[in-house]
């Protein structure tokens, strides 16, 4: 073999295996990348999970943050409550980051007034007020999903995942069902108490002196007067002045500040 050719054959080796080096340094790096964006869960010591973005350590709380961008909402959670992290399955949910299907929402709606005897035209005016029909809504708070359930909140629930909608309808209903039974069926109380909590309620005796809980009860009472309204337009006179569902007394009434039109009873 010429000296010459053998000096070209082994530069070339050489630059292949530069070359190759790397090629293998850049899926590295890109398996790195990928892996410090990949969605996590936060195993919690009472058997639950919040599945985020990514987590920062600070001492005694550890940040879980909801999406890539850290302005996209963050909860708080104990350290001490957190048994373990580990990469998160693949999200059902990618494909809903628009408002849900209205069909898909509609459907959810109805199962769980039907289960829980709550007006359904009153749950879909919670999740617009909430959500606007987004599934995967995150407040600035932590409030997650169609109705905003905080973690805490969800897991006293049982809500094992609050992105879920139908997991996180169900147990948004069953805790406004139970506000509902709490102020003997007073909408105006019940929905104050979703938005600021019932120790608000109860401190104040009504609905607290907060702009933002006065704001959403109005716009929830104004859309579920809608939803009766034009109800009432497409009823025959005969039905306008018949019988009433005997589930759900009243249903076609408006709310009012006692309204007795909202929840069942079992």
């Amino acid at each position: 073999m010429p000296e010459h050719f053998s000096d070209l054959s082994s530069r070339a080796k050489a630059a292949l295996r530069r070359r190759s080096r790397g090629i293998c340094g850049f899926f590295l790096a890109l398996s790195c990348v990928l892996q410090l964006h990949a969605a996590e869960l936060a195993n919690l010591r009472n058997g639950f999970s919040l599945r985020h973005e990514h987590h920062e350590m600070f001492g005694e709380k550890t940040r879980l943050y909801m999406s890539v961008d850290p302005a996209g909402g963050y909860v708080d959670v104990p350290t001490a409550d957190i048994e373990s992290f580990e990469p998160a399955p693949p999200d059902p949910q990618n494909m809903a980051s628009q408002p849900a299907k209205s069909q898909d929402l509609k459907s959810i709606v109805s199962a769980a007034s039907e289960q829980h005897q709550v007006d359904a035209d009153f749950i879909a005016s919670v999740i617009k007020a909430e959500s606007a029909n987004n599934p995967r809504a995150v407040s600035p708070k932590g409030a997650q999903g169609l109705m905003q359930l905080m973690p805490g909140t969800a897991s006293q629930l049982g809500v094992k995942n609050s992105f879920d909608p139908a997991d996180n309808v169900d147990g948004g209903v069953r805790y406004l069902r139970a506000l509902l039974l709490l102020y003997n069926n007073d909408m105006v109380k019940a929905l104050a108490a979703y938005n600021a909590g019932p120790q608000r309620v109860q401190q104040y005796k009504g609905v607290p002196p907060y702009r933002e809980t006065h704001a959403y009860v109005a716009r929830v009472i104004k859309d579920y007067n809608r939803k009766k309204l034009a109800e009432r337009k497409q009823q025959s006179p005969a039905k306008t002045h018949g019988a009433q569902d005997q589930t759900q007394p009243g249903n076609s009434a408006l709310a009012q500040a006692n309204s007795k039109s909202t929840v069942g009873s079992e």
